[in-house]
């Protein structure tokens, strides 16, 4: 792992401004650009730090505070470990905030980090790697999908609702995706049961879509954030040897 720098940065939208944090090794060099989705609980130093050990294998990320138009992270105050006993209420005071991220302003908010990605001077020049967790799974995928000539790999990891019957839902994306994916669900995830996982791994099929969708056998959602309770290490560690390996083979 190198050496890496962090700063935080705004990111001018239709909206306002979006607070990010971006992350690159620290030799100054221009570097192929990972943008990051944050899970729901949001942009905090748990997701830093994951930030940073990205960055540390060689890429400059960023790591946008999706919920900006609530405030600025953390958008609701957040303990150091994140129990069963907290989810609730920060769920709750979340709610509002998650629900007017609608997916139209998630993808207008999309380009502009793309935009910003594409212009700053620590990013170097082609397509950028896209991946999410939790609910971040679900921007990677609506965005490889409404930004094809600009995501050359996507991933999500213990996504919900990625192909669920609604009219909107985020599969519905898949013939437009150009970039490889890989998908990596939690086989304890009511969220992302095993006939949403068919009807994902079933799409990206009929679209031609070069991917691989896995199950991680025991892990809950949430298993890749290591300050919370669903925090499982042996899936974490698998998670990020199937990222690596996918940033290395496109970008």
């Amino acid at each position: 792992m190198t050496a890496v720098q962090g700063s935080d940065v705004g990111i001018p939208t239709d909206d306002g401004v979006a607070d990010a944090y971006l992350t690159r090794p620290a030799d100054g060099g221009p570097h192929r650009a990972v943008l990051v989705y944050m899970d729901a609980f949001g942009l905090r130093p748990a997701l830093r730090a994951m930030a940073d050990r990205l960055a540390g294998a060689g890429y400059a990320v960023l790591v946008p505070n999706v919920f900006y138009r609530g405030g600025r992270a953390p958008v609701v105050e957040l303990p150091e470990f994140i129990g069963p006993q907290e989810r609730p209420e920060i769920f709750r005071r979340l709610d509002p905030v998650r629900k007017a991220l609608s997916p139209q302003r998630a993808m207008r908010d999309a380009g502009a980090y793309l935009e910003w990605l594409a212009r700053a001077p620590q990013t170097a020049e082609g397509p950028v790697a896209v991946t999410g967790y939790c609910m971040g799974a679900a921007l990677a995928l609506r965005t490889a999908g409404t930004y094809p000539d600009r995501v050359g790999a996507v991933a999500g990891f213990h996504g919900g609702n990625l192909a669920t019957n609604g009219p909107h839902s985020p599969h519905l994306v898949a013939g437009d995706v150009t970039a490889e994916a890989y998908f990596a669900h939690a086989d304890r995830d009511p969220a992302m049961p095993a006939e949403q996982q068919e009807r994902l791994e079933a799409a990206l099929t009929a679209a031609g879509v070069t991917h691989r969708c896995e199950v991680y056998a025991g892990a809950h959602h949430g298993y890749t954030q290591a300050d919370t309770s669903a925090y499982d290490e042996e899936a974490a560690e698998r998670h990020w040897e199937a990222l690596l390996g996918l940033l290395a083979r496109t970008l």
